[in-house]
């Protein structure tokens, strides 16, 4: 035989379910709020967690015993005035790095310069790439310190710097939009930006870093470069230190020698910056900690809004089924079994909205994860906080509106109006 409390339990969630039934409009504009709230947290921390599995898997663009030195630093938050600090301090020189490396000689295993140019389109016969190819300007010692493998051909050689020849490397991406079908692409001639160059070798494909991709690059002597796209870019300069052991000491080595190379004076602050690993994921986790704030705001607010909106509507229920209520009290139904229909009703509202707001949020976040070119992420933890607190609030807010309907006096409940 079934239980009878089971059978009672069933029989209200199906009475539950059919009065919100009876006002499907009404219903889902109250969930609507409890969506948005849930929506708004459940997709920012699926982004965020799926950003910060790029950033685990992106800190290999630079080597555990590799930091850069650089005009601006990996993130710049805050106002005017520390922004043009930035913007107004000399760019870091070609002449300057090379007299940088020249301090820094037998101190690194690796010193490689740097400039860029993110929004270039490289062409080859009829075909041609997204405008969208980060052409770089390098020295021979940019696939080392960066990690770049020769997949076939040459890197760039100190000739090639020295005489700024037009020999270029591609990235594999490059390589295989320009050259399909295995089709060889070395001393073929390619056009970037109106300069012609002729393929010297292709990289070994090193995948997304921060949501961006390592492939999708052009290289060309930073000679050549500072000839023919821009001469007065700020180098980046990428130094690789003999060991782990040797990283501090490098480090230090090294702002030492960029102070002499810039000029400063022995009381001058350092004009430049320092990016390794760690000050990356500083930048990150500033970036996560305002993001993360506004949801929960937004999140805090949708949900404060949706639980007042719930409480109204179940007020508004009772007033229309006060004859119902009246009917049930004067056959016998106690006032727990009307507390528990007024309460599950409160629950279903706001866990629909929070079933809604879970799914879309999943979603909205995992289209951040596939940009990052990761597999999709169920933030669980997230999923279960939000819907405990959906159930919270459902209940809290159902309490009053189910209290007074199980209080109804059934005679004057039932008396004509």
């Amino acid at each position: 035989m079934s239980n009878p409390k089971t059978i009672q339990l069933r029989d209200i969630f199906l009475q539950a379910i059919s009065s919100l039934g009876v006002n499907r409009l009404r219903s889902w504009l109250t969930t609507l709020g409890v969506a948005v709230g849930v929506f708004s947290i459940i997709a920012v921390m699926t982004a965020l967690d799926a950003i910060d599995k790029s950033v685990e898997s992106g800190l290999t663009s630079l080597g555990a015993n590799t930091f850069q030195i650089q005009k601006y630093p990996a993130s710049v938050f805050g106002g005017g005035h520390s922004r043009n600090r930035y913007i107004n301090r000399m760019d870091i020189s070609y002449k300057q790095a090379l007299f940088f490396r020249k301090l820094m000689q037998g101190k690194a295993r690796n010193i490689g310069f740097i400039l860029s140019s993110p929004a270039s389109q490289a062409k080859y016969a009829n075909r041609s790439t997204n405008p969208d190819v980060n052409l770089t300007g390098g020295d021979e010692h940019f696939a080392a310190s960066g990690g770049y493998g020769i997949l076939t051909g040459r890197n760039l050689g100190s000739g090639d710097i020295q005489y700024a020849r037009n020999f270029a490397v591609l990235g594999g991406e490059v390589a295989e939009r320009l050259f399909p079908a295995g089709e060889n692409p070395l001393h073929k001639e390619i056009r970037i930006n109106g300069q012609v160059y002729k393929v010297a070798g292709v990289f070994e494909k090193k995948g997304a870093a921060f949501g961006q991709s390592q492939d999708n690059l052009v290289l060309i002597p930073i000679t050549r470069y500072l000839d023919h796209i821009d001469e007065k870019s700020s180098l980046s300069i990428t130094v690789e230190a003999f060991s782990q052991k040797m990283y501090r000491k490098t480090l230090d080595q090294a702002v030492g020698a960029m102070r002499l190379a810039r000029g400063l004076a022995l009381q001058s602050p350092n004009d430049f910056e320092i990016r390794t690993n760690d000050s990356l994921i500083d930048s990150f986790r500033d970036v996560q900690r305002i993001i993360s704030s506004g949801a929960f705001i937004i999140s805090f607010m949708a949900l404060l809004s949706a639980g007042v909106g719930i409480m109204n509507i179940m007020l508004v229920s009772v007033t229309e089924r006060t004859r119902e209520i009246g009917i049930r009290k004067s056959i016998g139904a106690p006032r727990k079994s009307i507390r528990n229909q007024f309460l599950l009703e409160a629950l279903l509202l706001s866990l629909t909205g929070g079933l809604i707001g879970v799914g879309t949020g999943v979603g909205a976040g995992n289209l951040v994860a596939l940009n990052f070119n990761l597999p999709m992420i169920f933030p669980w933890l997230w999923i279960v906080v939000s819907l405990f607190v959906c159930s919270a609030i459902g209940m809290a807010f159902g309490i009053f509106p189910a209290w007074k309907a199980a209080g109804l006096d059934p005679v004057e409940a039932l008396r004509p109006k």
